[in-house]
């Protein structure tokens, strides 16, 4: 059904709330019921049922479950190396080699880099293993946020192979725009055109080197740390991790961090990057190999694993709740609409600077990246095509768009991940990282719109 404007008002809503109120899950929720009344009416149905309809679609979807399962292993998963107090003794580790305040940023946009399999892998990890380095020369959690997730999803979709590659890369098949088996290959040729993800990745540096200034949130942050030393912002905080180490006198030693990670890494990228089947198999060598060597007691390694797949609830709650959020819009037409609304504007020139623009207004409203991508991308194809446009710059330009909205978007899994791995609040991350997202957007916007004319 056709809800036209009235399909902006649930994500505007949970936006307005989210600021006002500084917490998500309530504006989330409350947008959530607008939407449904909103269909109610418009379709003569009651809302409540609705509403439960949909959360029973979205908890019956393959990759909800996905999500749910991946996301709260690898909380079982850090709770594992956390306890055992590999985490910390390898950021001690490192410590004695990072001198500088400089040295520390730099080595958490490398070490972000370095995990490049998948975004919620290294959102968690990142943030967790380099906070006590980081708090060590007082950088504002919000700061270490920041480059958490500006690594994490940009540099998931310009890389070769990842979780994020092999998705976009079956859509690509899906929409017979690849040969079945050769999604990923094709997706090689549009890497280059991904100009978000390329720009946001190098802007780091930059902001590092002091070429970009803090300003803003992130400025005020860091006044703070100066003048108070609170390292962590006020407001609600994600689940924290139990950080007690196992009690059964066992030295801590780097390896007990970095193996499983190995062992991650490794069973991820040997079973097609199938990261539920490499968490699984990580969070069982994790256990055996802590309770062969000692580390930790059958019990207290049980306990753990269950405390940190608990960890992970809220940030999940959030997740699921925004992708009910992403069914209103599925259901009011959203996508459509602004595709519709674009459409009057569109010539072959013009036509990936308006995508890019228009449906990371999208991406960021419902906190959506995949999702956009698997409608999206079917109907710029042939659009692009039509046109005469570029194709490969054009699905670029969706990619870059769900890159945008993973970054900028205050509910998005990538901002509630990141909150969750560096112990701040989600809000006070993701505001203080929107101007940076949104500089990189305009560069971003600009860089399309030339190679509109060129290509």
């Amino acid at each position: 059904m056709d809800y036209g404007a009235l399909s902006l008002v649930p994500p505007l809503i949970v936006i307005a709330l989210a600021i006002l109120l500084r917490s998500s899950f309530e504006p989330l929720i409350i947008g959530c019921i607008v939407g449904f009344i909103l269909i109610g009416f418009h379709d003569h149905t009651n809302f409540f049922s609705n509403f439960i309809s949909s959360l029973y679609r979205v908890m019956e979807d393959e990759s909800t479950v996905w999500v749910i399962l991946v996301c709260g292993l690898y909380g079982s998963l850090i709770g594992l190396v956390v306890r055992s107090g590999g985490a910390m003794k390898f950021g001690e580790d490192i410590l004695k080699y990072v001198k500088t305040k400089k040295a520390a940023l730099f080595g958490t946009w490398g070490l972000g880099l370095f995990i490049f399999l998948d975004d919620y892998l290294s959102a968690l990890t990142v943030g967790i293993t380099m906070k006590k380095i980081t708090d060590h020369f007082k950088v504002p959690r919000e700061y270490l946020a920041y480059i958490v997730n500006t690594t994490a999803p940009p540099w998931s979709v310009v890389v070769p192979i990842s979780t994020w590659t092999l998705f976009i890369g079956s859509i690509l098949v899906k929409a017979k725009f690849a040969a079945e088996g050769q999604g990923n290959h094709v997706y090689l040729s549009v890497i280059p055109f991904v100009t978000y993800g390329w720009v946001s990745v190098l802007l780091i540096p930059l902001v590092i080197l002091g070429v970009v200034p803090i300003f803003g949130k992130m400025k005020k942050a860091q006044q703070r740390v100066d003048e108070t030393g609170e390292l962590i912002p006020g407001g609600r905080k994600m689940a924290k991790l139990k950080l007690d180490h196992f009690d059964t006198g066992k030295k801590s030693k780097g390896i007990y961090f970095i193996l499983p990670l190995i062992v991650l890494l490794a069973s991820t990228f040997a079973l097609d990057l199938d990261a539920l089947k490499g968490v699984m198999i990580a969070v069982v060598f994790t256990f055996i190999y802590y309770l062969v060597i000692r580390v930790g007691r059958f019990h207290e390694l049980s306990e753990t694993v269950f405390a940190g797949f608990n960890s992970m609830i809220f940030a999940l709650a959030l997740v699921v709740i925004s992708y009910v959020l992403k069914d209103v819009g599925d259901q009011m037409g959203l996508t459509q609409y602004v595709i519709d609304g674009v459409k009057p504007m569109v010539s072959k020139e013009l036509l990936p600077v308006i995508i890019f623009v228009s449906i990371s207004a999208i991406s960021w409203a419902t906190g959506s990246s995949w999702g956009v991508y698997a409608v999206v991308i079917p109907i710029v194809i042939p659009l692009a095509q039509t046109l005469g446009s570029n194709v490969l710059m054009n699905i670029g330009a969706v990619v870059s768009a769900g890159v945008f909205g993973a970054n900028a978007c205050l509910y998005s899994d990538a901002t509630i991940l990141t909150a969750q791995s560096t112990d701040t609040n989600n809000l006070d991350h993701a505001l203080s990282q929107l101007p940076y997202a949104l500089i990189a957007f305009v560069i971003s916007a600009v860089i399309y719109a030339g190679m509109g004319y060129a290509f």
